[in-house]
C-alpha cells in the first residue's frame, strides 16, 4: 500500500497539493478513473484522551489486578484481546502435555500475548496495533470504546466518569 497523497477540492477537481504533484503525476494515469475514498484522521486530542484515561485506570486498579497488568501497556493490549480487536494463531499439539510445553514456550516471546491451552490446541491471541498507520478513525473509535468499556469495568466505574477523571488528572 502506497501512503497517502493529499488532494484539494476545487469545486469542480480533485488537485493534488503542490508537495504531492509529482507523485500523483507518476501514480495516476490521465483519463483513467480512480476511487476516492473520504479518511478521517483521528484527532491528537481524543487520542491524548484515551492515553489520559488509560492511565488514570491502571492507577486505580484494585491490587488484585496489580500482577496482572504491571503496566498500562498490559492493561490496553489485554482489554483489546478481550474486545476483539486481536490477531489469533493456533497451533495444535501430539498432547495435551506438548501443548502445556509449547504454550509455556511462547510466552516469554510476547509479554502482552493472551495464550490459552485447551486439550491439544494452543491459541496465541496478540492485540491489534492501534497506530495511525495501522487502525483507521473509524476501527480506533471503536477499539477505544471497547477498551474504555473494559477497563472501566475493572476499576468499578462507568466509562464517563473514567472520562471525567482523566480529565481532571491532566
Amino acid at each position: 500500500m502506497t501512503a497517502p497523497l493529499y488532494f484539494r477540492w476545487s469545486g469542480d477537481e480533485m488537485v493534488p497539493l503542490p508537495r504531492f504533484a509529482d507523485r500523483a503525476r507518476k501514480q495516476y494515469t490521465v483519463g483513467e478513473t480512480y476511487r476516492l475514498v473520504e479518511e478521517h484522521e483521528r484527532s491528537v486530542q481524543t487520542h491524548n484522551h484515551y492515553w489520559a484515561s488509560l492511565t488514570e485506570a491502571w492507577k486505580q486498579l484494585p491490587e488484585e489486578y496489580a500482577q496482572r497488568f504491571p503496566s498500562v501497556e498490559h492493561l490496553r493490549k489485554r482489554a483489546l484481546v478481550q474486545a476483539g480487536f486481536a490477531n489469533e494463531r493456533s497451533i495444535v499439539a501430539a498432547s495435551p502435555e506438548e501443548a502445556q510445553r509449547i504454550g509455556a514456550f511462547i510466552r516469554p516471546s510476547d509479554p502482552y500475548a493472551v495464550i490459552t491451552v485447551k486439550n491439544c490446541v494452543v491459541t496465541v491471541y496478540t492485540a491489534q496495533s492501534q497506530s495511525r498507520k495501522s487502525m483507521n478513525a473509524k476501527d480506533f473509535g471503536a477499539s477505544k470504546t471497547a477498551v474504555l468499556e473494559i477497563v472501566a469495568g475493572l476499576v468499578g466505574v462507568d466509562v464517563d466518569t473514567l472520562a471525567s477523571n482523566a480529565g481532571k488528572a491532566a
